[in-house]
């Protein structure tokens, strides 16, 4: 049985460990984890990158529940997902994903199929910011 336990658009920082909790569930034997963070750098950047400013449509969070119920499938995964919009800093997480499951396989696969689908279906857009001040837009997702 699929279920989503959590899936926020945030401009408050991300907690891990938050996430860990809201997937905790004794039939689980496996749990993985991905935390998307702003790098200091990009290669479409000519400088150092100081930080992402993210904006989400207002139906972003309702889209993020329906892209983690795609990734869980026909598993029995437990999925926790939050994608922080706002000004963010080099070193801060932009995307927590926490998966549970039965089995490590499906734990590190629903992991892996919602970023991707996250990066690409999500309707969030990031401004990327260069220590120039140089700024350029990116499309869809984290």
């Amino acid at each position: 049985m699929m279920v989503v336990r959590l899936a926020r658009i945030s401009p408050e920082s991300l907690d891990l460990d938050a996430h860990l909790l809201a997937i905790d569930d004794a039939a689980a034997g496996a749990v993985t984890t991905f935390v998307g963070r702003v790098r200091d750098h990009d290669p479409d950047a000519a400088g150092a990158v100081v930080a992402l400013e993210y904006t989400a449509h207002p139906d972003a969070e309702t889209t993020l529940a329906a892209l983690a119920t795609r990734a869980i499938g026909d598993t029995d995964a437990i999925v926790a997902v939050s994608h922080r919009v706002g000004r963010l800093a080099v070193g801060d997480a932009a995307v927590v994903i926490a998966v549970a499951s039965a089995h490590r396989a499906e734990a590190f696969e629903v992991c892996r199929a919602l970023i991707e689908i996250i990066k690409t279906d999500l309707p969030v857009w990031k401004r990327q910011v260069e220590a120039d001040g140089t700024t350029a837009w990116k499309g869809l997702g984290g």
